[in-house]
C-alpha cells in the first residue's frame, strides 16, 4: 500500500496513525518533498475522476480565479502538479492499483 500527502496534513496523520496502529505496510510519498507522481495521480483520475480527486475545500482551491478553476478542471494532472494542495489527501493506492482518497478509519477497518 501507498499513502501520498503532505507531512502536516492532519488527515494523513491519522491515516498514518491508523496503518501504523493496525500492522499494515505501506510506504509513504510527500508530495512536496518527494516530488510528483505523475502516473499515480493519472491513474487516479482515470479511476476516481478528477472532480473526486481534486480538494474544493482547500484554501488554494478557494484563493484561484474562476478561470484558473476552469483550468484545472479541463486539465487537472498539469494544474495539480503545480498546486499539489489541490489534491484531495491522502490518496491511497493498494497493491492491486486501487485508489481511494481522504481518509475515514472505520471504511478501513472493514
Amino acid at each position: 500500500m501507498y499513502i501520498f500527502g503532505i507531512h502536516n496534513c492532519d488527515t494523513v496523520k491519522k491515516a498514518k496513525t491508523f496503518f501504523d496502529n493496525s500492522g499494515t505496510n505501506y510506504t509513504y510519498h510527500d508530495f512536496r518533498k518527494d516530488g510528483f507522481p505523475t502516473e499515480v495521480v493519472a491513474g487516479a483520475i482515470r479511476q476516481l475522476g478528477a472532480e473526486a480527486v481534486i480538494n474544493k475545500r482547500s484554501t488554494t482551491w478557494k484563493s484561484l480565479s474562476d478561470e484558473q478553476k476552469q483550468l484545472v478542471m479541463n486539465a487537472p494532472l498539469e494544474q495539480l502538479s503545480e498546486h499539489v494542495t489541490l489534491i484531495k489527501r491522502p490518496l491511497i493506492k493498494t497493491d492491486d492499483d486501487v485508489f481511494s482518497v481522504g481518509f475515514k478509519a472505520q471504511d478501513w477497518s472493514k
